[in-house]
């Protein structure tokens, strides 16, 4: 009887995870259906597989929980899949989506001005995100069967949507993708530091400036990690000035010797920023 598709049992010895069957009898398929056909049940059936990270169609009739008979069929995506294919992908985490660095940004641009501005700004932590993945990813995915289908784009517009419109032209204002330097260069601000939003640019290139940078209108100054000409860290400050007439001599005598090249003023206030070494024969 081991290889009978069915078998009509009567006797169980043992747990129910570990039973042994004592008596029973092979049952067609037939008979089945003929004896309990007003309790067999027809289903599509659609789930989420974390393997593929994709929706599975498939028919299957079943007795109860006993599968009768089941076989794939393909998905006709809709709002319910949607939301399947939304929910599946939360519980393989935010990591597995397509973020770009941009969209990273994004969020962390409207993650630093709620902590500074307040609810105003939505709430796009990992827990909420997660917690709320039907309310703003699925609506993206009403084409959707897997997550491989889900392209940079698509997440984009799905996040973007959080933002009231209100509040987007308030964004770039108050918290800037990048920061326009004296120099000509336009040097990207990361809001992802722990310390806060932190600004990291060559010494050179701030000649002249006697005013800290600063976001949030002025009320949020930025962490500047000034660098050398080679772009390693020479020290970091929250107030240029101060550094321009104080530690800066000490700077300008260490990175005169290894970068000779390069233009280091007695007075950094009076200079123009740069990006480039001294012309030749200077």
């Amino acid at each position: 009887m081991a290889r009978a598709p069915f078998l009509t049992v009567a006797e169980l010895a043992g747990s129910a995870g570990n039973s042994r069957v004592l008596l029973a009898a092979p049952i067609a398929i037939e008979d089945i259906e003929a004896l309990f056909a007003d309790r067999i049940v027809d289903n599509d059936e659609v789930t989420f597989d974390p393997g593929s990270a994709s929706l599975r169609g498939r028919w299957a009739r079943k007795l109860g929980a006993v599968a009768l008979a089941e076989r794939p069929v393909k998905i006709v995506p809709s709002a319910e899949t949607a939301q399947k294919l939304a929910a599946g992908i939360g519980t393989l985490g935010l990591s597995r989506l397509p973020w770009s660095s941009g969209l990273a940004q994004w969020r962390d641009r409207v993650s630093f001005l709620r902590r500074h501005e307040g609810d105003e700004w939505p709430d796009l932590s990992d827990e909420t995100l997660l917690a709320t993945v039907g309310d703003w990813l699925a609506p993206a995915l009403m084409d959707k069967t897997s997550l491989a289908e889900i392209g940079a784009d698509t997440l984009s517009n799905a996040l973007h949507a959080l933002l009231p419109w209100n509040l987007r032209k308030k964004l770039d204002h108050d918290a800037p993708t990048h920061f326009d330097a004296p120099s000509g260069s336009t040097v990207p601000i990361d809001y992802e530091s722990p310390e806060g939003p932190k600004l990291a640019i060559r010494v050179q290139e701030l000649f002249g400036l006697d005013q800290h940078p600063s976001i949030a209108g002025g009320r949020v100054p930025l962490i500047v990690e000034l660098l050398s000409p080679a772009h390693r860290p020479v020290q970091i400050t929250r107030d240029l000035p101060t550094f321009w007439r104080g530690s800066y001599a000490d700077v300008r005598t260490d990175l005169r010797g290894r970068y000779p090249k390069h233009p280091w003023p007695e007075d950094p206030l009076s200079a123009p920023a740069t990006r480039r070494a001294k012309p030749r024969g200077t």
